[in-house]
């Protein structure tokens, strides 16, 4: 059976550049190209164009960010689908 879960990939950058969209989107590609590698490691594939992206400035967030002071986070999120796909979760900050 094929299901369907979701799981989220990873960047980190210079908060310095957190208006700098070229910059955002090369953090971006790497969030996806992040999330896709994670997804083939457990033998999955992510449905293209399901991507969705967050951009974390710790300097506007009242999230306690103490672990990446002063960098700029980019998460995006993914549909997976295969067999087993639907056991796996992005929840909270990592992938269950």
């Amino acid at each position: 059976m094929n299901g369907t879960g979701t799981l989220f990939g990873w960047a980190f950058g210079d908060v310095t550049r957190s208006e700098d969209e070229a910059y955002l989107d090369e953090l971006r590609s790497d969030a996806l190209a992040n999330a896709t590698k994670d997804a083939e490691s457990r033998g999955f594939e992510v449905e293209p164009g399901t991507e969705t992206y967050t951009v974390i400035n710790p300097h506007e967030t009242l999230a306690d960010l103490t672990t990446t002071p002063d960098q700029l986070i980019v998460r995006c999120t993914v549909k997976l689908v295969g067999p087993g796909a639907e056991n796996i979760h992005a929840e909270g900050p990592m992938n269950g």
